[in-house]
């Protein structure tokens, strides 16, 4: 089987991906917002730091895939919640670590299970075996955008804050 180049955007691998993850996540996303008031990103960043411990907000914003300034608002509003904590490094005044609170460590242990459900829900169309390909499919698609991304030059200077270029390069 030869690879077959799409042909429109929504054939393209992320456009799928993207789409799949809107519709697989909108439960959830209710469960956090309508009934915990919390969003999808400060669930993330409370679940992270609800299995991997203390951490620097640096270390939980690389973890979680999200941009340091992104994490830094999420970090307060969840402090401000009650559901992180923040405090300096001993003998550092300059660094920071985040960790998670009792009320916190009790979101994840309520919500949790209710994610959980969500997700065998929507993988319990996918027999043990499909299940298995598509673990192994996912760690090699991880791996080779990885590796997209290690041999991808940086072409011009835009940034992806303000939408890339300021204007549009001539087309024509």
């Amino acid at each position: 089987m030869s690879l077959q180049a799409p042909k429109r955007l929504d054939e393209l691998l992320n456009y799928r991906l993207a789409r799949l993850l809107a519709k697989s996540s909108a439960p959830g996303i209710r469960l956090f917002e309508g009934r915990y008031g919390v969003s999808r990103r400060e669930w993330r960043l409370v679940g992270l730091v609800a299995v991997y411990g203390a951490m620097s907000p640096s270390d939980l914003a690389t973890l979680a895939h999200l941009d340091r300034p992104c994490v830094s608002r999420a970090i307060t509003e969840l402090v401000e919640k009650g559901l992180l904590v923040r405090a300096g490094v001993p003998n550092d005044g300059r660094r920071a670590q985040v960790d998670i609170t009792r009320k916190g460590k009790k979101l994840y242990e309520v919500v949790l299970p209710q994610v959980v459900s969500i997700n065998n829900a929507v993988l319990g169309v996918l027999n043990s075996d499909q299940l298995t390909e598509l673990d192994k499919i996912l760690d090699l698609l991880t791996q080779s955008a990885e590796e997209v991304v290690r041999s991808s030059p940086v072409i011009g200077e835009g940034s992806r804050h303000i939408g890339g270029l300021r204007s549009m390069p001539d087309l024509n």
